[in-house]
């Protein structure tokens, strides 16, 4: 058994936390405050979040990592997302690391998605440090926040049957108290909506230092490097990113790759870089328990080993929980496809289907499945947002494409059909509890605790997977934009039978051509509207939504007949109603089971599957028909 203080000089530690508590802000003071910027250097909020999507929607995406050297120790920080969808990248920041930081908001303490974090890191065995963060929220409650979070971390520990030592453990669990964007820390609990007493974050790291221990790894064993993670290079090609588990990894070194189907073919190592700070630095070697980036294997992917040549053994590979989540995804097939003023370059099922088997290779979270047309394929993941990641990150590069409606994916046990269920967290004004209990009544939702407090409410249910599709634009209505809601995958259950999501229908054109202002102010009281005027439409495409739970076909390009009578209102000005532009998770919401979104760069349209309105209206009559024949 190697010396556990055999590399006293480095950490390597993973940032674990619910969504918007402050993970990738904090990394920001650790590495202000580790001089990792120049003096004169221009300090961007939150450095890690590097992708465009990440910046724009405030939540990290994919699991990062930099160096932050601390007085001659160099802390290996991998910034994990906090969202359950991206749980992949969890999954493989866990591998790479010997200890978690758990970071907890001061005010709402710990959600479902810290349950999720937590729930990994317990599994893999990790000590664990608890932070809580934004103790100068005005609406701070530090004492019940660490409470609770010991609460849940004995609640998991009893759930995973861990042993009585590790039990112990977290009672005697550290907490350092913080304030990530005022860069403070301390171990000393200050006053609710006070900052900590330190004037830097030392406690913190001084304490991280103390919990996680040095890399156990061999240093004199044969190699053993896993791939935790791919990024890519225009010089160097695909590159890498390993842990060091074993021996040492050097440059120019020939090395056995351990792929999946079982060969060990012999591959040279042409460039091996470490991170520091937020940059990769060429290096000569890197020992056992550092994590360091690899070019100069072209197909390699995540779960590899890189092995002695000579005596090749692979780690076990990454898993990860099972897709909850489906939809079909493939080329554009409307009369408006490559007609945009600025349209996707990319449209051919060739093009879609190279761009999906490339996410494959980088995302272990999702699978890619054929279907019945050969222009579209199945694409499962761990939940909408996810999913809607990818459709934006296509259409920004350029795609046009075709998604249906997110499904769920079903099991059978024991002869039975069963479907993903979630466990989900609301906090509500109380005015509106009747409401969202209501909503999640007609959704098939459990309640399973409630929780009263100042003006609000938390309650916690059990809903099915498929009563969540399109339950965010819909509780943000009724709360009037002050509820939060946040869910985790809670496993599968036996079916709970139908559930009527939408209780409104669509207001569908019936021909092609530009949007009028005419018509725009006629079928203003037919509903909501979702195009302006001017905006080029087609006949099956879904204009709006409409007052009734039924479909209706509307001429939304019909002009004002013009007559040589003068009128005495000709020239009274009409007012229209601003339509409601949806976003693409909106509109991937909105959808009903005969719908799709169209994508492209420039815009989101919602149609129908079945453009021809006779063949729909077959369709709805078989369908009719069938359902009657069961009953």
């Amino acid at each position: 058994m190697p010396d556990r203080a055999g590399r006293p000089e480095l950490r390597n530690v993973a940032i674990v936390a619910h969504v918007d508590h402050g993970k990738t802000t904090l990394v920001d003071a650790m590495l202000r405050q580790s001089g990792a910027f120049a003096e004169r250097a221009e300090l961007v909020d939150r450095v890690m979040d590097s992708n465009d999507l990440e910046r724009e929607k405030g939540i990290t995406i994919l699991a990062k990592h930099t160096a932050v050297n601390w007085h001659g120790t160099t802390i290996n920080v991998v910034d994990t997302p906090g969202h359950a969808d991206f749980g992949g990248e969890v999954e493989r920041g866990l591998s790479m690391v010997d200890g978690v930081v758990l970071l907890v908001d001061a005010s709402e303490g710990p959600l479902p998605q810290t349950r999720f974090v937590l729930r990994k890191t317990l599994t893999a065995g990790l000590p664990v440090m608890l932070v809580v963060n934004k103790t100068d929220r005005g609406d701070a409650r530090i004492a019940e926040v660490v409470d609770e979070s010991l609460e849940l971390l004995l609640e998991l520990a009893d759930e995973l049957e861990l042993d009585e030592s590790v039990t112990t453990h977290l009672l005697d669990l550290p907490v350092v108290y913080a304030s990530g964007r005022a860069g403070k820390a301390s171990r000393i609990r200050p006053a609710d909506g006070e900052l900590p007493d330190s004037d830097d974050l030392e406690p913190l790291i001084e304490t991280l230092l103390d919990v996680v221990p040095p890399p156990a790894d061999d240093v004199d064993a044969p190699l053993q490097a896993h791939v935790t993670n791919l990024d890519a290079s225009s010089f160097l090609g695909r590159i890498a990113l390993c842990r060091v588990r074993a021996g040492v990894l050097r440059r120019g070194q020939q090395v056995a790759w351990c792929r999946e189907d079982g060969t060990t073919p012999r591959v040279k190592i042409t460039e091996l870089l470490r991170t520091e700070a937020l940059t990769r630095v060429p290096a000569d070697e890197a020992r056992a328990g550092d994590l360091v980036a690899v070019a100069g294997i072209a197909e390699v992917t995540i779960g590899d080993t890189l092995a002695d040549p000579e005596s090749p053994v692979a780690l076990p590979r990454i898993h990860v929980d099972e897709p909850a989540i489906s939809m079909t995804i493939g080329t554009n097939t409307s009369p408006l496809a490559g007609r945009d003023p600025h349209p996707g370059k990319k449209l051919t099922a060739r093009l879609v289907k190279g761009r999906l088997d490339a996410e494959l290779v980088g995302n272990v979270s999702i699978r890619v499945l054929p279907t019945e047309r050969p222009d579209a394929w199945e694409v499962q993941g761990r939940g909408e947002l996810a999913l809607a990641i990818l459709v934006e990150t296509m259409r920004r590069e350029g795609f046009e494409l075709t998604v249906g409606r997110p499904q769920v994916v079903t099991r059978t046990v024991d002869g039975r059909l069963h479907e993903p269920f979630e466990q989900l967290s609301v906090d509500v004004p109380e005015d509106s509890l009747g409401a969202v209990t209501q909503l999640l009544a007609a959704r098939k939702g459990e309640m399973g605790d409630m929780v009263h407090g100042d003006g609000r409410v938390r309650m916690e249910f059990r809903v099915p997977s498929r009563g969540l599709i399109g339950f965010r634009t819909e509780f943000l209505t009724i709360t009037r934009g002050a509820g939060i809601a946040s869910h985790v995958f809670d496993g599968y259950g036996p079916w709970v039978g139908e559930i009527r999501t939408r209780n409104k229908g669509s207001l569908i054109s019936d021909r092609s051509g530009p949007v009028t202002p005419y018509a725009i102010d006629q079928l203003a009281d037919r509903g909501t509207l979702f195009v302006g005027p001017t905006t080029l439409v087609y006949g099956g495409m879904v204009v709006g939504e409409y007052t009734r739970n039924e479909d209706l076909e509307v001429n939304i390009t019909r002009e004002k007949k013009l007559t040589n009578i003068r009128s005495s209102t000709s020239d009274v000005l009409v007012k229209l109603i601003p339509p409601t532009i949806l976003s693409l998770e909106q509109s991937l919401e909105f959808c009903a089971t005969d719908e799709c979104v169209e994508i492209t760069p420039e815009n989101v349209r919602i149609r129908k599957i079945e453009l021809d309105p006779n063949l729909r209206a077959r369709a709805r009559s078989r369908a009719k028909a069938a359902a009657n024949a069961t009953k």
